[in-house]
């Protein structure tokens, strides 16, 4: 790749300065150039050897004709027969066993001879055809033996080159033009090629350009080829990236929403401490004191599971490659104890089946907890929860009034919180974890009415009810 090409960075990167339509006229003016030339120079080559090739026969023919015919014996220029030679620029001249070279009267100049002529003459080889050069000529020589004159003699025949070297200059011009106009010809096409086959990009790069953050249309598409297939490509990024604006949009508002009421109590109660200790005389009693202080840790106990859940919330990365077996009839045996403890007047009965997971010990936890927190939340004083475990579907009951049927689709999105719900504590958070987790785990939940008329959540993960490896075998 030349320098015209590319450019290196300090860093080891490589970074092309040609516009694209430039580099792919370049190419196609670049590869014809070489196929041209290939062929220019191989054509001249099979011409230049076909020339020789059939000057070398004709000359051989004409030697092997005339070195065995009677004529020979004459040798003067006007009488050398027309079987030796048929036009004005072939010589004849003979070579004895002993060296001596005769050329007849009126034959001119003969180009010099040496040991392979000789070497015909007495008979070593039977013949020998080269190319001599005499002054600014060359000619191309053929010896062949002859007996005709009573001794043995080599017959030589020399045929001047120069109307072939003329034949071959005037092609090889036709050829050096011929090729530069192909090359030009090719790059007029070739950026022909890349202008109109490359306006499709040159589109949808000014749609991509002219995209804002803040508006993310989709782009055109055209046709199905690769351009088309890129634009859709590109679509669904698009509408990737402004849901999850928007997911990020809604998880602010909802977020800052829900955090507004707690802190505005927060502070109201911490404002009416302060001034009470500031106050000359008492203000508040002992148990108001102490019952703004419980609401003030009730506030930050609120505060710090919400920030808790947004964090799980924001969480948008897939489950790690290598997991833990999990036991998960385990897991809701310690949900269960967990949550008695912040609710000892609610009953939970207790049903499950072995069943194991690969995932995460954690989420999965919280998970059930959030499951039973909010079955423990709907549910009457000395209510009743019945939690069961069969084939890896673990489903919980409450005894409260249920989730109306408009409702069940939105109860576990983010913030989502029915008119009954809204005088309750909590942040609406709760069961969209769940949610989450379960497809994380390549499971699912849903909400359906239990047969005691309260509520039923069904959570659902794959998994064995033999007991597994403790962690993923590794790939």
């Amino acid at each position: 790749m030349t320098a015209a090409f590319v450019e290196r960075t300090s860093d080891g990167a490589w970074h092309y300065r040609r516009s694209l339509a430039s580099r792919v006229t370049l190419l196609t003016t670049i590869a014809v150039g070489l196929v041209v030339a290939m062929l220019s120079v191989t054509t001249y080559a099979l011409m230049r050897h076909q020339l020789v090739a059939n000057t070398d026969d004709s000359l051989t023919q004409r030697a092997r004709a005339a070195a065995v015919s009677p004529a020979l014996l004459v040798l003067t220029q006007n009488e050398i027969p027309a079987a030796v030679v048929s036009t004005a620029d072939i010589r004849i001249a003979f070579v004895d066993v002993d060296g001596g070279v005769h050329i007849p009267d009126r034959v001119g100049g003969f180009p010099p001879l040496s040991r392979p002529e000789l070497n015909v003459a007495q008979q070593k080889v039977s013949s020998s055809i080269r190319t001599i050069s005499s002054g600014n000529q060359k000619y191309r020589v053929v010896a062949v033996p002859t007996m005709v004159t009573g001794e043995p003699r080599a017959l030589v025949l020399a045929q001047a080159l120069t109307p072939q070297e003329h034949l071959l200059h005037r092609l090889g011009l036709v050829m050096l033009f011929c090729g530069l106009v192909g090359v030009l010809v090719a790059a007029l096409a070739g950026w022909g090629v890349a202008v109109n086959g490359l306006r499709p990009v040159r589109r949808l790069t000014r749609s991509v350009e002219e995209i804002s953050p803040s508006d993310l249309a989709p782009l055109p598409v055209e046709g199905d080829d690769e351009i088309a297939r890129l634009a859709t490509a590109f679509n669904g990024l698009l509408a990737a990236l402004a849901a999850s604006q928007q997911r990020q949009r809604q998880l602010i508002a909802d977020a800052g929403h829900e955090l507004r009421t707690p802190l505005t109590s927060m502070r109201t109660n911490i404002d009416l401490l302060t001034q009470a200790d500031l106050a000359p005389g008492p203000m508040l009693s002992a148990d108001q004191r102490a019952e703004l202080l419980a609401d003030v840790h009730a506030q930050m106990e609120e505060l710090t599971s919400l920030i808790g859940d947004l964090v799980e919330l924001a969480r948008d990365e897939p489950l790690t490659p290598v997991v833990e077996s999990v036991e998960l009839h385990e897991i809701v045996h310690h949900a269960a104890a967990r949550v008695r403890l912040r609710a000892p007047a609610v009953t939970f009965a207790i049903d499950t089946e072995p069943w194991w997971v690969l995932g995460e010990s954690a989420g999965l936890e919280r998970a059930v907890t959030n499951l039973l927190d909010n079955a423990a939340k709907w549910s009457p004083p000395a209510g009743t929860v019945r939690v069961a475990l069969h084939d890896g579907v673990l489903t919980v009951d409450d005894e409260g009034p249920g989730i109306a049927e408009d409702d069940r689709p939105h109860v576990f999105d983010r913030f989502y919180r029915s008119a009954e719900s809204r005088a309750m504590p909590g942040s609406g958070l709760g069961l969209s974890i769940v949610r989450q987790t379960a497809e994380r785990h390549g499971g699912s939940v849903s909400a359906e009415q239990a047969p005691s008329g309260g509520a039923r959540l069904v959570f659902q993960v794959p998994g064995v009810a033999a007991p597994m490896p403790k962690e993923a075998p590794s790939r």
